[in-house]
């Protein structure tokens, strides 16, 4: 079970980018030809015919574009490559290590091509160029290789097995649907709005959004296959407006079982193989030497040190804040090294109220207000929402 876990972090979910991609989104004109012409349903037989789908297998071609408003990451994921140690030079965990590798996704747009036969086989190539990086999961083995540095890694241990879940989940699609909308309550719209054309398929659009005010969030939309109940592509829109935080879906897709020979993997030859549990050593001495590092940020290196006693959250809904107190003074950036300092300047405004005085680090959907006496508050709301919460909190 460990090693399934630690897997767990690596592998991206490839299935669940068709069945449940809560964080990608759906650009409203998705129709080429025309919207189809879609027999009506209603918001909950819609999230019924979601629950209800068993979609194992699939294979495709999928694109992700985000913008969270911040500003490039190369320079500093350059610079705490170095900091960490460069795989090529054998000091680090290497560049076909999946969670060094998958950060790209966080910016930009990518391509990647998908395919899955149940949870016990999933393959994920992100295209780059003439380059490739390819993420398979097969059996109860995790195998990745980087073209570009002709490196790569190894993990076994991935295999299906233990506990059931210890939650009980609705019996029935209905009853799920009937609890979804009972948690979305007063605070949620829950619509049907229109249909769309979806890598050739038919959609139903499935619009979710705030009913409260002070939400960064505008509105999550889903493309429901008119089917099967897969969903195929969702937007994450901000009300800062612009384009969508997260735009991801299919341009093509399969619903039939791919090849087995898909989730083979050979060693290509002259290739550098490292082993999972070398790269988790690894990561953990690296941690470790940035943490000392980072020992000037004061309240911002404590933050891993919290336990749930010390987080508050005020309010309910898409405004809930968390507030967390470090018991340190907040950091200064002056104090961060080189490569860190442009980038926390860019992120953060200085603001003051009743609370005294902080910094206010934005993106296009999460904020985050640092006082200067070592309270945080966290949440998908807009900065002047941060504010009134630090201000009542006095």
């Amino acid at each position: 079970m460990a090693a399934q876990r630690k897997t767990s972090r690596y592998i991206v979910p490839v299935a669940v980018a068709g069945i449940a991609a809560a964080t990608i989104g759906l650009v409203p004109a998705l129709a080429a030809s025309g919207d189809p012409d879609l027999p009506e349903i209603t918001a909950q037989q819609l999230i019924e015919k979601i629950a209800a789908s068993d979609t194992q297998t699939l294979s495709g071609t999928f694109k992700i574009s985000t913008d969270l408003g911040l500003p490039a990451f190369d320079g500093l994921l350059g610079g705490i490559a170095q900091g960490m140690g460069d795989g090529a030079s054998g000091e680090g965990p290497g560049s076909a290590d999946p969670s060094a590798q998958l950060t790209k996704l966080v910016s930009g747009t990518h391509t990647l091509r998908i395919a899955a036969d149940g949870p016990e086989r999933q393959k994920l190539t992100l295209l780059d160029g003439k380059e490739e990086y390819s993420l398979v999961h097969n059996g109860d083995e995790v195998w990745a290789y980087d073209s570009r540095s002709n490196e790569v890694f190894h993990e076994k241990g991935a295999g299906e097995g233990g506990p059931a879940p210890e939650k009980e989940l609705p019996a029935s699609p209905k009853e799920l649907a009937d609890e979804v909308l009972k948690a979305a309550g007063d605070t949620t719209s829950i619509t049907v709005d229109g249909t769309a054309k979806v890598a050739g398929r038919d959609a139903y659009r499935l619009v979710i959004a705030p009913k409260q005010k002070g939400s960064t969030v505008d509105s999550i939309t889903i493309a429901v296959d008119a089917a099967n109940g897969t969903p195929l592509k969702f937007t994450l829109a901000s009300t800062s407006g612009g384009k969508p935080v997260v735009d991801a879906g299919f341009t093509k897709v399969d619903f039939g079982k791919p090849a087995a020979s898909e989730f083979d993997f050979t060693v290509p030859k002259g290739a550098k193989v490292t082993e999972g549990d070398d790269v988790e050593a690894s990561r953990k001495d690296a941690e470790k030497d940035l943490e000392k590092e980072l020992g000037g940020l004061g309240g911002l290196g404590g933050l891993d040190g919290f336990g749930e006693g010390d987080v508050n959250v005020i309010g309910e809904g898409w405004t809930a804040i968390a507030r967390v107190d470090s018991g340190a003074p907040a950091p200064k950036t002056e104090e961060a090294p080189q490569e860190f300092q442009g980038f926390l300047d860019s992120l953060g405004d200085k603001v003051s109220g009743k609370f005294g005085s902080g910094t206010v680090f934005k993106t296009k959907i999460v904020n985050a207000l640092m006082t200067d006496d070592g309270k945080v508050y966290v949440g998908a709301v807009t900065p002047e929402a941060l504010v009134d919460a630090a201000n009542a909190a006095k």
